[in-house]
């Protein structure tokens, strides 16, 4: 397959825009993303596009299947929250409510063009289920929690027999990729993040965990190890690919251990802000080279899966935190939702248009106020048009793997509506 577009943009390191670009497709990746004039011989189909070509967004952070849970609780700080309306609506889904749920995330997120999330939640089995319907891809971590009927041994332990039997990746298009998810420091003891870093590491797993996201809810490890990250550090958990997510409240010396260890961070700056959970230093991070990308964190904190506003709410909470203005700029935060996403999961297989990435594509439809100048306007103003005017509502098309997944803004997989049907009852029970 052939796709050429008036603008392409790969998301390499300088995030150029190619002016009439193809991108090929051969087995699920791209063969070669550059200048239509240089590209080579093509005999198979060809689609010409009317708007810009670029990766598929990464969110690095989520627990997509409480859409089921969205709106409860909205308006309450993140313990209380937790605790009080989250935590107990969670402890009565069903397997079935996890798969609804993630079904509707889902393709929620591919039509905002997110074409990767990294999805900490339990039963992964039909998280995974509903990820491959819809097409998407998913970077799974099974949570782990210490807690009543819970038992963090064999959660690990079944995350790690998962991983042995069917791959660390698997699926179409290696579509869904299976690792760890100790939930944090405040709901396990030490020795459970000793085991799952070894674990993880022994298997080259992700291990995805909340850190230091609010000042109340690490006061006891805080009292006892100083910061989160030296508690991490402590129990053997940092070493291998490790993701942190939030990582809101670190000190110069939490930040040049997360350098040191090669951690990176999942910037959640909606919900981070929704939830008075406080501003992550984002320019602190990436001066010292931490790997960062973007996430929306749950559609119950934030309160959506639209990884366009994470790129606005970032550049602008930045920009007012230092009263900067160009602290952080639209191709920026392009980057940090595609290519920074990949790096932050670790992989070098997805986030950016290159020969040998998955081809994981979004169309973006110019027909828009947002785009008043046309694509025939400077590289600089295309792209901050797109960042800071367009948005999700621009996305038309999306492939994962080279395999069309949304058409003109709808899933060419799922009945949305019969989606969005199926978790009606489900949100009005687990409301109580």
């Amino acid at each position: 397959m052939r796709l050429r577009a008036p603008a392409v943009l790969p998301c390499d390191p300088s995030c150029t825009v190619l002016r009439d670009a193809v991108v090929d497709v051969v087995d699920g990746r791209v063969a070669y993303c550059g200048p239509a004039a240089e590209a080579p011989p093509h005999e198979g189909p060809e689609r010409l596009l009317t708007g810009i070509l670029m990766p598929g967004l990464v969110n690095t952070h989520a627990h997509s299947p409480m859409t089921v849970l969205r709106g409860m609780g909205g308006d309450l700080p993140l313990m209380r929250w937790l605790t009080e309306v989250i935590w107990p609506a969670e402890a009565r889904m069903t397997p079935a409510d996890v798969r609804a749920g993630m079904l509707l995330g889902s393709v929620e997120m591919l039509r905002a063009g997110v074409t990767t999330s990294a999805e900490m939640y339990f039963h992964c089995a039909e998280v995974a289920s509903a990820v491959l319907e819809t097409g998407a891809r998913a970077v799974l971590a099974p949570a782990i929690i210490d807690a009543p009927g819970w038992d963090w041994k064999a959660q690990t332990a079944e995350a790690g027999a998962w991983i042995d039997t069917d791959g660390l990746r698997f699926g179409p298009g290696d579509r869904i990729e299976i690792g760890y998810g100790p939930h944090s420091a405040y709901t396990l003891p030490p020795e459970a993040l000793t085991a799952v870093g070894e674990q993880a590491r022994s298997r080259g797993a992700l291990v995805q965990v909340h850190v230091a996201e609010s000042l109340q809810e690490d006061v006891a490890q805080r009292e006892a190890h100083g910061t989160v990250p030296t508690l991490l550090e402590k129990t053997g958990l940092l070493g291998g690919r490790v993701l942190a997510a939030h990582a809101v409240h670190l000190s110069d010396d939490d930040i040049a251990l997360f350098a040191r260890h090669g951690v990176s961070v999942a910037h959640c700056a909606g919900s981070n802000a929704k939830l008075a959970s406080g501003i992550a230093r984002v320019p602190d991070l990436l001066t010292a080279g931490v790997p960062l990308g973007l996430g929306t964190d749950g559609p119950a904190s934030n309160d959506d899966l639209d990884l366009w506003e994470e790129m606005r709410w970032t550049a602008m909470i930045a920009r007012v935190s230092r009263m900067d203005s160009t602290i952080l700029g639209a191709a920026d935060v392009l980057l940090l939702a595609t290519r920074g996403g990949a790096a932050a999961l670790h992989r070098d297989d997805i986030g950016s248009l290159e020969p040998g990435t998955w081809a994981d594509l979004v169309h973006i439809g110019v027909d828009d106020p947002a785009f008043a100048g046309g694509v025939d306007v400077p590289d600089e103003q295309l792209i901050a048009n797109l960042v800071w005017a367009a948005g999700s509502r621009t996305v038309s098309d999306v492939w994962v793997a080279g395999e069309h997944v949304v058409a003109e803004g709808e899933s060419t997989k799922v009945d949305r509506h019969e989606a969005q049907r199926a978790t009606v009852e489900i949100t009005g029970r687990l409301r109580g």
